[in-house]
């Protein structure tokens, strides 16, 4: 018996889909040459009207840096199709990328009309927002993003809106919700971690950012954090053998340098101090914190035109910082100018409402003009700040300053009401003292020498650490996020900082 065979016939591929598979297999492997060849093919031989081969040449385009020209083929697209919502997204991610987000935001809306439970439209849609600054808005879509699809990208993009808020404790609980969620994420970890560096929390920032090393031992984030952390607590060298390891992996860092040169400061070492914080500012010349450390190092060494050239520039970057004003002055007055370290003076004192050191060298400086009634008003003002900062346990004492309180009060004759009761460390310690230029045969209050040793300890009582983020890169056809250099608000950096010790709690600030 002859055996039956059954036949099958295949279906024949219409002439605008029928190189689409190899489109396809030379995209996924990055042979783009040869894509681009057969895509050239297709549309010579359907007049242009396939579509695929349209999609994949604006990828392509856009992978080489054409926004312009993917942006015209995706709307070719959505033309050949136009109930494609993925056609819709590309014209939206081309137009952000082109910085058009408001345009961006309509296509992404018409998308939406025809998929509405797309996490991504959402998601796109809440970044968007956040660049033209309409963060109610953009916090709605990313919560609505989250509700249809949990994503680690969504919730870094949510925490960083309440970071541009000023909402430290909304972003960690953001955070913290993303690491339950993913808790292998090094990013989420190592942001989570810097954040609780900013407000102190020591045992909560070292737990998260040793396990962001635990899973990925080479985060160079995580180990800038870490040393910043032990250069707080003066473990100088200890700090010093993390920053080598990070300097392998980004040796164009300002924060580590920055870091680095305020290490050597710590330890005495002035001139590799100053090297490294000027290669610091030389990588990022507008980073007030730099010029204000090189600023305080200049003034420890006693080189004071230097520091005022330094910490003038930073006034003009950080024009509301009270302390600023006062390191200044003490530059000033030393450089026997007066009159204009008394105007920095009372610049200081307009701006800072809680630092009684700023009205101590003020003082100090008014008593060595011969003003002994101004001396004893900033003496006056500066016995009602303490009086608040003891009542709200807020702030310890210097030793040092303590002293200098106690003798300005002794010249004043108003020492039976003095405020202090016992010499603690100060966590200002660095500017207690200014040195004024006696105006008469008295012994001066301050000393070049006194303002010096305050300062060279400045390093190990850092109490806050900046926070600035980088955004990561991702390729073209993934959910939106800023790029590098484009945060819109204070940030992200993410890369904490040395810097100098804060007299109030509420100046605490994400960059």
């Amino acid at each position: 018996e002859t055996p039956h065979f059954e036949v099958y016939y295949l279906p024949e591929l219409p002439i605008l889909e029928r190189r689409n598979w190899l489109i396809h297999l030379h995209y996924v492997r990055k042979d783009y040459d040869a894509c681009k060849m057969i895509i050239k093919e297709q549309l010579q031989e359907s007049h242009g009207m396939c579509e695929y081969a349209v999609y994949v040449q604006a990828l392509i385009f856009r992978l080489e840096g054409k926004i312009q020209e993917s942006l015209e083929l995706f709307q070719t697209c959505s033309i050949l199709n136009p109930q494609s919502a993925d056609n819709l997204k590309q014209v939206a991610r081309s137009l952000f990328l082109l910085g058009k987000h408001k345009a961006a935001i309509e296509v992404y809306n018409e998308a939406a009309k025809l998929n509405e439970k797309d996490w991504e439209i959402s998601h796109n849609l809440g970044v968007c927002y956040m660049y033209l600054k309409h963060f109610n808005k953009a916090r709605d879509q990313l919560n609505k993003a989250l509700q249809l699809n949990r994503h680690d990208l969504t919730y870094i993009m949510l925490g960083k809106i309440h970071l541009l808020e000023g909402e430290t404790d909304k972003a960690i609980e953001v955070y913290k919700t993303a690491v339950e969620f993913s808790p292998e994420n090094t990013e989420l970890l190592t942001t989570l971690g810097l954040l609780y560096l900013q407000l102190g929390a020591y045992q909560k920032a070292f737990e998260h950012l040793g396990n962001a090393l635990t899973y990925d031992p080479s985060n160079y984030k995580a180990i800038l954090a870490a040393g910043s952390m032990m250069q707080t607590h003066g473990d100088f060298d200890v700090a010093l053998t993390k920053y080598r390891v990070v300097a392998c992996a980004v040796p164009e860092s300002p924060p580590l340098w920055n870091n680095i040169g305020m290490c050597f400061f710590g330890k005495k070492k002035y001139v590799a101090a100053i090297s490294c914080l000027k290669r610091a500012n030389y990588l990022a010349p507008f980073d007030w914190k730099i010029l204000y450390n090189l600023g305080l190092v200049h003034l420890t060494m006693q080189q004071y035109a230097s520091a005022f050239h330094f910490l003038s520039a930073a006034v003009n970057f950080q024009p509301k910082m009270g302390e600023l004003y006062m390191l200044l002055a003490v530059a000033l007055t030393n450089l026997e100018d007066t009159e204009n370290a008394k105007r920095s003076y009372e610049q200081a004192v307009a701006l800072d409402q809680c630092n009684p050191l700023i009205n101590l060298n003020y003082a100090v400086l008014l008593y060595n003009q011969g003003d002994k009634k101004g001396a004893l008003c900033q003496y006056q003002e500066m016995e009602k700040k303490v009086n608040v900062l003891k009542e709200t346990n807020t702030l310890d004492f210097d030793p040092e300053m303590v002293d200098m309180a106690q003798k300005m009060g002794a010249a004043l004759q108003v020492g039976e009401s003095l405020v202090w009761t016992k010499p603690i460390k100060d966590s200002k310690a660095k500017q207690r003292a200014a040195s004024g230029k006696p105006s008469s045969t008295q012994q001066p209050l301050g000393s070049n020498q006194a303002l010096g040793q305050a300062m060279s300890s400045a390093a190990g009582y850092g109490k806050t650490i900046q926070l600035s983020s980088a955004p990561l890169a991702k390729p073209p056809s993934l959910p939106l996020e800023p790029e590098p250099g484009s945060e819109t608000g204070p940030e992200e950096s993410t890369e904490p900082q040395e810097r100098r010790k804060e007299k109030c709690k509420s100046r605490l600030a994400a960059e």
